[in-house]
């Protein structure tokens, strides 16, 4: 389900499972794979992308369907999950290599830098299309990292963002063709990892570690 590679002092966690859909084996994996990576000692950044066409597309709702209890579970644990990644004491790079929909997406949006595949592949939060509103918290994600006037434009109108869309509308740093998206994550990556991880982690907590914190406590 999760890969992890070192390339020098760049971690590249990639979640291949299929769609990556969003369920409590999927977090436990991810949120296990961070508390490991946040222990490593010395220079550090990190790389979170998908395989094949999905970065994610969203929660689990097949499973959900039919175990309507794990639904509630999932949505705290991947509220803990915003949580780590908000405030990695590392600099973190999102290669969104394909489609990153509702609870993809949000997870998208916790990186410090998004460069997304330019061919294929759609951005969308599309929670209006299947009648479940966000909660406040998930609400807080995404406007404590994209510009307002995006948020309020993606959660209403369930709009699919290109990749040329999305880097207009902020919601990425950068698009680059498919073979390209890793190996410019890696390099990106690469550039911070040198930069002092205590500074970084510091800085991250003045900004989101509120936030942070009160997502991992709920």
């Amino acid at each position: 389900m999760l890969d992890i590679t070192q390339h020098d002092q760049v971690a590249v966690l990639r979640w291949c499972d299929g769609e990556n859909r969003i369920n409590l084996d999927s977090l436990a994996a991810l949120n296990g794979a961070l508390d490991d990576l946040s222990q490593t000692e010395g220079p550090l950044a990190l790389v979170l992308t998908g395989d094949g066409k999905f970065f994610s597309n969203g929660l689990d709702l097949a499973r959900f369907a039919t175990d309507a209890d794990q639904f509630a579970a999932t949505v705290i644990e991947l509220d803990h999950l915003f949580g780590r990644l908000l405030d990695f004491p590392a600099y973190v790079v999102g290669a969104l290599n394909g489609h990153c929909f509702a609870g993809g997406a949000m997870i998208s949006s916790t990186v410090d830098y998004r460069i997304m595949r330019s061919d294929r592949g759609y951005w969308c939060m599309n929670e209006a299309e299947l009648s479940l509103p966000l909660s406040p918290s998930m609400m807080a994600v995404l406007l404590a990292r994209l510009p307002q006037p995006t948020v309020l434009e993606a959660i209403n109108t369930a709009h699919r963002y290109s990749a040329t869309e999305a880097l207009a509308a902020g919601i990425v740093n950068e698009i680059a063709p498919d073979e390209d998206v890793l190996t410019r994550a890696i390099a990106k990556a690469a550039e911070v990892a040198t930069k002092d991880r205590r500074v970084i982690a510091n800085h991250k907590r003045q900004v989101f570690g509120e936030l942070a914190t009160r997502l991992r406590a709920s």
